[in-house]
């Protein structure tokens, strides 16, 4: 009897699109407060998935969609810079 492996689902907050766990990028909220990406899906905390688009980052961002997700407030500079850091890496994927 042969088993198959499954791959780990996660849902985009912004578009709601289900795909895999590897292909959305994370977003944590730490046991300390703070709300960071997570490139390694493997940081302790709340996790929110945002597809790699600039369209679903900005309906994230903008909305107050990851703050639901992740039962935080998020002030403006911590809105910003978790702005900047994915734009970051969104551009780092598109030049490869």
């Amino acid at each position: 009897m042969t088993t198959s492996k499954r791959t780990p689902q996660r849902t985009c907050v912004a578009c709601r699109t289900v795909g895999g766990k590897r292909g959305l990028l994370r977003v944590v909220r730490t046991p300390e407060g703070r709300v960071m990406t997570d490139p390694t899906g493997r940081a302790s905390g709340r996790g929110a998935y945002l597809c790699r688009e600039t369209a679903c980052l900005a309906a994230a961002v903008k909305g107050n969609q990851l703050e639901h997700v992740l039962k935080v407030k998020l002030a403006k500079e911590d809105r910003e810079a978790l702005k900047a850091a994915i734009s970051e890496i969104i551009k780092e994927q598109s030049s490869v």
